[in-house]
């Protein structure tokens, strides 16, 4: 779906009205890594959540 110079970017339309837009990425928790979905710890090279498979978008 096209948008026109005359429509708002769907981003700042949500941004607008309070939602998060960014993707999420990971938490940091002391030296390991955690997981925004379920909370669950990795070592710091973790790209994967090995306990609910999340992963951040690329």
């Amino acid at each position: 779906m096209a948008t026109t110079p005359n429509e708002p970017d769907i981003d700042e339309f949500l941004a607008g009205r309070g939602h998060e837009t960014e993707s999420p990425g990971w938490e940091e928790s002391y030296n390991k890594k955690q997981c925004p979905d379920c909370g669950g710890l990795h070592a710091a090279d973790a790209t994967v959540c090995s306990v609910c498979g999340w992963s951040p978008r690329p």
